[in-house]
């Protein structure tokens, strides 16, 4: 995950706040495509890529320790998928407010921060942060949902609903961005 999000997210919708401060964000919405996509994929850093190889490295290096197989680690793609449109989402709307909060830079560095929380399974925390992490912020269907998939303890609900997560939060992270663009006054007026 801080191999996807350091490739893919960080460069593009860091810039967002950049692009609301200077006012170069007018331009990307006179451009002939949807604003949200040219924001979110126009720049790859490869700054991540490391973390990508060395994090699959880890996992599969673990996986032959554990005795998993090719369908165990085809299985866990799934919920992979779902993590990274909900870290995305959640990435994204944090990156739309600063069309109201400017000077938002440090914003998801907050995010990252609950990352961390989720290096750990959730049962590792008590019923208190299992809840907020499960149903507040959903950190536990970024991490620990596609490393049970792998293992195969997770249960079928959990896939499910991490899926519906990550399609409703993507609607809604669309939604909310065509919402703050109402509020967006351009750098010319």
């Amino acid at each position: 995950m801080q191999g996807f999000s350091a490739t893919f997210l960080a460069p593009n919708l860091n810039s967002i706040v950049r692009q609301v401060q200077e006012g170069t964000l007018d331009f990307v919405l006179l451009k002939p495509i949807r604003s949200q996509f040219w924001l979110s994929t126009r720049t790859i850093s490869p700054w991540g890529l490391p973390d990508i190889i060395f994090g699959s490295i880890i996992i599969g290096y673990a996986g032959t320790k554990l005795g998993l197989g090719i369908d165990d680690y085809l299985i866990s793609t799934i919920p992979l998928c779902f993590s990274f449109v909900i870290l995305y989402s959640l990435w994204f709307m944090l990156g739309s407010t600063s069309i109201w909060f400017v000077k938002i830079s440090n914003v998801t560095e907050v995010l990252r921060g609950l990352l961390e929380a989720g290096r750990y399974p959730m049962v590792a925390y008590p019923t208190a942060y299992r809840f907020f992490f499960t149903f507040v912020v959903p950190v536990a269907f970024l991490t620990t949902i596609p490393a049970e998939a792998m293992l195969g303890r997770s249960q079928i609900t959990w896939i499910v609903g991490a899926g519906v997560l990550a399609l409703a939060l993507f609607f809604v992270s669309t939604r909310f961005w065509r919402f703050a663009l109402r509020f967006y006054t351009s750098a010319s007026s």
